[in-house]
């Protein structure tokens, strides 16, 4: 069974919920026709897939996900908008327990990074798909952001985010591994971009650096981290701080690189 690295506290979740079909999935929107039905799995909080369902009406959406508890949220995120064309249940990337070729479109954000076995995922994804159907994927490459000004704690926070991924058998650099992957799964026509989340302007900066600030100590990375014997509270209090002082920083920079991948059944 896979570990999740992030875990679903109120920490994390709200950090999750601040994504959109916008800032997550543009590059997906060229597939997303009224009237297609679409599979967005480890859907989270539900923010980007009750977007979907917004924009395919009246196609249908599906949101999936291993967690009872965030889909609770997704649900109330539907229904405090009043979208109907959206449904949510609980199943694994592994075993989504729906049938072949239900789907137009399938989608997966920060997903397989978290996942001991992506391709095995993919294979899964893909069955539900139509002839024809789309496979996109978005996945963050941690080797991959940079951040300004420097601070040995944060440089010590992406050295340990890699340690603890590691013993959760997932890959905190999954971004570069997109195309293989998606190789490696069957899909055809493949094509790969980048994109980004940029964090310069006062306001991106504070959401960020006070997010991971409190994501440091009071998420299920910070359990694993010390579990592990990778870390300690003190550590994990001085990469908050370090994070803090971030977020104050007038020069404050940083961007979160993502590879997102489009494959064809």
């Amino acid at each position: 069974m896979d570990t999740y690295t992030h875990g679903h506290q109120e920490a994390v979740v709200a950090h999750h919920a601040a994504r959109t079909v916008e800032n997550s999935a543009n590059f997906l929107i060229p597939y997303l026709d009224p009237g297609s039905d679409v599979l967005d799995v480890g859907c989270g909080p539900g923010s980007i897939t009750v977007e979907l369902a917004q924009r395919v009406n009246p196609g249908r959406v599906v949101g999936v996900d291993v967690s009872t508890k965030v889909l609770q949220v997704a649900q109330k995120r539907a229904d405090r908008l009043g979208v109907q064309n959206v449904a949510f249940r609980r199943a694994s990337a592994y075993d989504l327990s729906l049938l072949d070729g239900a789907f137009e479109v399938v989608y997966g954000h920060q997903l397989l990074q978290h996942l001991a076995d992506p391709v095995r995922a993919l294979i899964e994804m893909r069955r539900t798909l139509k002839r024809k159907g789309v496979l996109g994927v978005r996945d963050a490459d941690y080797g991959g952001m940079v951040w300004a000004p420097q601070h040995p704690m944060m440089d010590r926070w992406l050295e340990l985010y890699h340690e603890v991924t590691a013993k959760n058998g997932s890959e905190a650099d999954a971004g570069r591994h997109l195309l293989g992957w998606l190789q490696a799964a069957g899909c055809r026509d493949i094509v790969v971009t980048t994109s980004t989340w940029t964090y310069a302007d006062p306001e991106s900066r504070r959401w960020c650096g006070l997010g991971w600030a409190r994501r440091v100590l009071e998420s299920s990375f910070a359990r694993q981290a010390v579990d592990y014997g990778l870390s300690d509270r003190s550590e994990l209090e001085a990469i908050s701080e370090a994070w803090r002082w971030w977020s104050t920083q007038p020069n404050g920079f940083f961007v979160v690189v993502h590879a997102d991948a489009i494959g064809h059944k």
